[in-house]
C-alpha cells in the first residue's frame, strides 16, 4: 500500500473532476479524498496499492470528459486508515 499527494492544476473546477475522480477511484479501489482548493486546482490523497494508484494517476493527468490538466504533482505520504474515496466540499 501506497499513499499519494496528487495537486492538478489546470481547468480542473466546474468541469465534474471531482465527481469522475470518486468514480475512478472506486473502480481502482483507492481510498482517500478528493477537493477544490481556492486556487482553482484539486487535490486527492489517494492509497492503494502500487498498480492501481499508477492507473489513477495516469487516469489524473488526463481527468474528466471536460478537463484541461496542465500539470499534475505527485508525492508520496504516509499512510491514513481511509475507508473509501469521498469529495470533501469545504477547503482546509
Amino acid at each position: 500500500m501506497k499513499h499519494l499527494k496528487i495537486k492538478v492544476f489546470g481547468k480542473v473546477q466546474g468541469v465534474y473532476y471531482r465527481a469522475t475522480a470518486v468514480e475512478k477511484a472506486k473502480k481502482y479501489g483507492i481510498r482517500g479524498f478528493v477537493r477544490n482548493e481556492l486556487d482553482g486546482s484539486v487535490y486527492i490523497e489517494a492509497e492503494g496499492d502500487e498498480v492501481n494508484l499508477h492507473l489513477y494517476v495516469e487516469w489524473c493527468r488526463t481527468g474528466s470528459a471536460l478537463a484541461v490538466v496542465e500539470k499534475l504533482e505527485v508525492e508520496e505520504g504516509e499512510l491514513k486508515p481511509y475507508k473509501s474515496f469521498i469529495t470533501i466540499r469545504e477547503h482546509s
